[in-house]
């Protein structure tokens, strides 16, 4: 067996009710500290009113860039907190995240950001970092990157280091009890695609596999029942999802889809769910045809598993679970803002994006152009 490690946040609550012993917890690390929520301030009234008056709350509007970033950061830093804590959707936890990295750096956030920036090793160690999601989607509570957008440039990019990971993350489902129909299928469909890119990994190790296999069936199922209704059970599975997958990406990588969304979501600002949804059943469809042996075995698996929840045949999975997210009211990529004329910008940079390098095979220019005019 090859060797591996594993990267996970020092602690993890799951469950119903878990989150009322979030205060007690953050206080643990200290008096003083940050609160990053979304944009609802009443939602994380709650916890702000607990936590008392030496905590600064500041709201995440969106998915954040990098002016989003130095503004909180000038505001963190002149608190002077001794921990930050996230309480919302990806977008939240990529910010608070960030923040404690960047609290102790010497540096701004362009010496530490991959690709557009100097990509350097942090230079002090970050905050504690306390990750409460309130979508089941991105896992983003138990990853050790922050996504940071920089529209002047049309990326998203990441802030990235072994200890950004969250010392305490704590998974409420009931957290994410009525979140508007829109919102859990793209979180949903991002979760699907996490336990699945995982998966099929050239990074995939025994713990990454014991943690996804289970969940790609789960997690489906789990999201179609949520379209037909709410249901405590459906939420609760899609936020073991959601942690099984983050898990799994931080240790075995992604692939095409989110080496696409990435660039896509920076060239157009669509949500970062939205985009891997559409993606996932074409980059499904380009990998089984260019797959062979035992990564072909793989793959026909996870066709399996979501022929199973679907009804379909195997071989049809792909165009299957792409028909089932158009007819609950997922748009496709044209309509989030990718125009034809852009397909070879998108290709040419989605190429050298970090996620990319676990996709299990090598996928031609035209496997990739086609794959965005199927999506």
């Amino acid at each position: 067996m090859t060797p591996f490690g594993i990267t996970a946040p020092g602690r993890i609550l799951f469950g119903r009710g878990e989150a009322a012993k979030a205060p007690v917890l953050i206080r643990s690390f200290g008096a003083r500290g940050v609160l990053v929520h979304g944009a609802k301030p009443a939602r994380a009234a709650w916890l702000v009113d607990r936590l008392g008056p030496d905590t600064l709350a500041l709201a995440c509007q969106g998915e954040p860039t990098l002016a989003d970033l130095d503004a909180a950061l000038g505001q963190a830093r002149a608190h002077r907190p001794e921990w930050v804590v996230a309480l919302g959707g990806g977008a939240a936890l990529d910010l608070g995240k960030a923040l404690a990295a960047l609290i102790p750096a010497t540096e701004g956030p362009m010496e530490h950001l991959e690709v557009v920036g100097r990509g350097q090793p942090l230079t002090a160690p970050p905050l504690p970092f306390i990750a409460i999601p309130t979508t089941a989607g991105t896992g983003a509570e138990v990853t050790k990157n922050a996504v940071i957008g920089l529209p002047d440039l049309g990326r998203k990019v990441s802030l990235r280091d072994d200890r950004m990971v969250a010392r305490l993350a704590i998974i409420d489902p009931g957290l994410t009890d009525g979140c508007p129909k829109s919102v859990t299928l793209a979180s949903g469909l991002d979760a699907v695609t996490q336990v699945i890119e995982p998966f099929v990994s050239i990074k995939a190790t025994p713990y990454t596999d014991a943690l996804t296999r289970p969940a790609i069936g789960m997690g489906m199922a789990a999201l179609m029942r949520l379209m037909e209704g709410e249901d405590k059970e459906a939420r609760d599975r899609m936020a073991w999802v959601s942690l099984c997958g983050g898990l799994a990406l931080a240790n075995a990588g992604l692939g095409a889809v989110h080496g696409f969304a990435g660039v896509i979501g920076g060239m157009t600002g669509a949500a970062h769910g939205a985009v891997c949804g559409a993606l996932l059943g074409p980059v499904l469809q380009a990998n089984r045809a260019a797959s062979a042996g035992a990564t072909r075995e793989r793959l026909d698996e996870v066709c399996a598993l979501l022929a199973g929840v679907l009804g379909s045949s195997a071989q049809e999975s792909p165009s299957a679970l792409q028909a089932w997210s158009w007819a609950e009211g997922l748009p496709g990529l044209a309509a989030l803002g990718v125009t034809e004329d852009r397909h070879a910008e998108i290709v040419a940079a989605a190429k050298g994006a970090s996620s990319m390098k676990g996709n299990p095979v090598d996928l031609s220019d035209l496997a990739l152009r086609e794959i965005l005019e199927r999506a």
